[in-house]
Parts: C-alpha cells; sequence; structure tokens
C-alpha cells in the first residue's frame, strides 16, 4: 500500500530526499510500530514472528538449557514463586506463558500438600471415630485431593503447549490440569473469571507489556492476585559485571551445543537486557490497576517476583 502511495516515477522525483523519507514513513506505518527484538530494532509484528520461531526452536530443549543456564537454580525460584502464591483448595489459577507446565505442576502438588495437612488435622479432631470411619473418610477425601483446584496453562506456542501436555503426562499429572493456545496480549477468557494470574519468565517475551497487564487485571476475579516471576536487573555493580559476562560469552555458547541454536539464546540474554528494571515495570503494574504491588529481589535481582492485586 505505501508503494502505492509513493510511485518512483512522479514530477517531485527530482525531490529524491523529501520523497524517500516521505516512503519510508509511510511503510513504517504500514509495517506497525517499532519495538525491538533483543538488541534489534523491528516492527510488532515481526517480533512477535520470531519470538514465536524462537520458542518453536528451542520447546524440545528449554527444560535442559534452564537446568543448564541457571545450575539448576531456577527450580528453586519456581519454588519460592509458588510458596509466594500459597494458593488454597479451590483456587482456580491462570498461568500465562507456562507451556511446559513447570508452574502447574508445583501449583498442583502445593494444593495436594495442603489438602493432605488438612486431612490429618480433620481426622486428629475426630478421636473417637472407628478405624472403618476413619478409613472412608481418608479415602473420599482423598478422591478430592485437590478440592477443586484448578489450573489453566496458556500459551501462545502449540510446541510448547505439546512439551508440556507430554511432561503432564509422563509425570502423571491429569486432574484438575488443562491446555489452552491462546496470546497473553488477547486472553480467550472471560471476565473476572481467576483467582490468580502468574506469568513466569514469559513477559519480557510479550510484545505489548501494557496490553498482557491489562488482561491479567481483566480475567482476574475483584481480590485476585497477579504474579510475575521474571529475570530482572542486579544492583551490585561487580555481580553486574561477571553476570553479563557469563550471559554473553556462555550462555549462546550452551545454546548451540546443548540445542543446536546460538541465535535464539543470543536473543534471550539480549532480552534480558531489554526488560525494564524492578521500578519500571511495578509503575507498569500499578498503571494497568492492580494495588499493593511490591518486588522481591532473587539472588541479588538477577530475578523478581512482581505481587499485585485487583481490588
Amino acid at each position: 500500500a505505501a508503494a502505492v502511495l509513493c510511485p518512483v516515477r512522479t514530477p517531485l522525483a527530482h525531490r529524491g530526499g523529501t520523497l524517500r523519507e516521505l516512503c519510508g514513513f509511510l511503510r513504517g506505518l504500514a509495517a506497525g510500530p517499532e519495538t525491538h527484538f533483543g538488541f534489534q530494532t523491528v516492527t510488532e509484528a515481526e517480533r512477535r514472528e520470531k519470538i514465536y520461531q524462537v520458542f518453536e526452536s528451542v520447546a524440545k530443549k528449554y527444560d535442559v538449557m534452564n537446568d543448564s543456564m541457571t545450575l539448576g537454580i531456577h527450580r528453586i525460584w519456581k519454588d519460592i514463586f509458588v510458596r509466594k502464591m500459597n494458593p488454597s483448595p479451590g483456587t482456580l489459577l491462570l498461568d500465562v506463558a507456562g507451556g511446559t507446565g513447570d508452574i502447574a505442576f508445583r501449583f498442583l502438588n502445593y494444593v495436594r500438600s495442603v489438602r493432605e495437612r488438612q486431612l490429618q488435622w480433620k481426622l486428629r479432631q475426630q478421636q473417637n471415630l472407628s478405624w472403618q470411619e476413619i478409613s472412608e473418610t481418608y479415602q473420599e477425601d482423598k478422591v478430592k485431593s485437590l478440592g477443586d483446584s484448578r489450573v489453566v496453562v496458556c500459551d501462545i506456542n502449540k510446541e510448547m503447549l505439546k512439551v508440556g501436555k507430554q511432561k503432564a503426562q509422563h509425570l502423571g499429572y491429569s486432574e484438575g490440569l488443562s491446555w489452552v493456545l491462546g496470546d497473553a496480549e488477547e486472553l480467550p477468557f472471560d471476565d473476572a473469571k481467576f483467582d490468580v494470574y502468574t506469568i513466569a519468565f514469559g513477559i519480557r517475551n510479550v510484545t505489548r507489556i501494557d496490553l498482557a497487564l491489562r488482561e491479567a487485571y481483566r480475567v482476574l476475579k475483584p481480590g485476585g492476585r497477579f504474579l510475575c516471576l521474571e529475570f530482572s536487573h542486579i544492583n551490585n555493580p561487580l555481580l553486574s559485571r561477571l553476570y553479563d559476562l557469563y550471559s554473553f560469552q556462555v550462555i549462546p555458547v550452551l545454546g548451540e551445543i546443548i540445542a543446536g541454536d546460538w541465535k535464539s539464546y543470543q536473543y534471550l540474554v539480549e532480552s534480558i537486557r531489554r526488560f525494564p528494571p524492578q521500578e519500571e515495570l511495578k509503575a507498569m503494574i500499578e498503571d494497568a490497576g492492580f494495588f499493593k504491588v511490591d518486588y522481591q529481589n532473587l539472588n541479588a535481582g538477577i530475578v523478581a517476583i512482581h505481587s499485585g492485586f485487583k481490588l
């Protein structure tokens, strides 16, 4: 369309500089607003396509690479994240960009553990029950081990969801778990549906963070909680330099050796550096309408957990 508006052969051709600038401007409008893909400047449409390709490429080696890049520490970060959530039986969770199921599986384990403790406490309070009554009560409550809790895993990438479903089947997760293909910027869910919204290591790959945050607010019930786990910014200058050295010199090499994909992991490192620092992301979450927004740095700010409530 821009090319039609800017024909090359026109009486204004001698004003080449001005005409070229106008054509460039109109082509830019046709392609969409500019943003970044790592350290590259691209259009929003190009960024979405490139990020989709990154995760399609790394999906099968995603978990192995996470262990390799973080020396397994990502598992501890995710455990802390779910403990901070502290879900109770009956919680309806939406886990966005959670294709491989790491948060979903932890959520289910946590709720089952809470239910088990509740059942043990209940039985201890009923000392006058017969053995048969205790057994029947235990078996009855065991069937409802999640107490109506449910987690919906939503991811835009089919390959990531495929890997997550395979893991769930292998690990024996089926109850209280569903998988939905969807975009964080335009979630396929009704308003005020979920008790908790989580996004772990996914929000920096969203093209319009403001839209994703607004969608998170929309789908949460009043009183619902937003939780985000993401790589962030280190305040210690010495540690920051060491972290940069490891990130740029080691992680892409690991990506090439383990996943056969240098470029995707080069992008992932660059995307962390382009991501808003803690205070800036906090302000964005508040702008989306959330209250009581705060964050917790882990490992000196290598990652941070942001939390907010829909009141």
